[in-house]
């Protein structure tokens, strides 16, 4: 196990150290007092564990690695996120998950707002609440809120298949809600066990693309 404490390193002393030929397969990353960038850019089979809070962009552009936060993070944590996993074990601030497209985001707080935001294909679990414009443009991939969502869920989503147990305060342009079949509750079931949460699907709802905006339409021109 290798350990680097962020009060005597640098976070670039931690990142060219990630991204170099790694022997060590478990890292502990301590004293982080909220620093920007932490775990960038990775792509090794390694564990990072974060002893305390992060800053902007945590874990962004993850690949293969599995990272755990064990506070808090800023804007952006698993930004751009390929492969691998991101666990919060506290709340995430706005953009979580941006643009991310493969692996498993899971944030045990709430998150804020545009969660999700032009997510082409990562899965995100959510333990809490979720703030406005989230999956905004979304492309790919699934969503779980197991609280609540706010304004505007879903605006001018794509493929991505949103589920909340909560409420939801409105929906964006293009989002309506759909039937849950079976596949769809065997589907939650899976992804929520893979976040270790323990809820019962058919507490949830399905949202979803209408599909009414993905051509042009005169018709439709104020909800562009």
């Amino acid at each position: 196990m290798k350990t680097i404490d962020l009060s005597t390193a640098s976070v670039r002393e931690l990142n060219q150290a990630l991204h170099g030929d790694v022997q060590d397969r478990e890292w502990v990353v301590t004293r982080p007092d909220g620093k920007h960038n932490l775990a960038v850019g990775v792509n090794q089979a390694v564990s990072i564990d974060i002893q305390g809070h992060a800053g902007y962009y945590c874990a962004g552009m993850n690949q293969k690695a599995s990272i755990t936060v064990h506070g808090n993070v800023g804007v952006g944590v698993a930004e751009n996120m390929m492969s691998g996993s991101v666990r919060v074990k506290g709340s995430a601030s706005q953009a979580a998950g941006a643009t991310a497209h493969g692996g498993l985001l899971v944030i045990e707080g709430d998150a804020g707002a545009r969660c999700g935001i032009s997510m082409k294909g990562v899965d995100i679990v959510v333990g809490g609440s979720i703030g406005h414009m989230s999956c905004f443009m979304a492309q790919a991939g699934r969503l779980v809120v197991c609280g609540d969502a706010g304004d505007a869920l879903g605006d001018s989503l794509y493929e991505t298949r949103i589920y909340v147990k909560g409420t939801v305060k409105s929906l964006g342009s293009d989002c309506i809600e759909k039937e849950m079949r079976p596949e769809h509750l065997e589907e939650l079931k899976e992804l929520l066990n893979r976040a270790g949460f323990i809820e019962d699907p058919a507490a949830f709802k399905r949202y979803g693309s209408a599909r009414t905006l993905y051509n042009f339409k005169v018709d439709n021109a104020s909800a562009y």
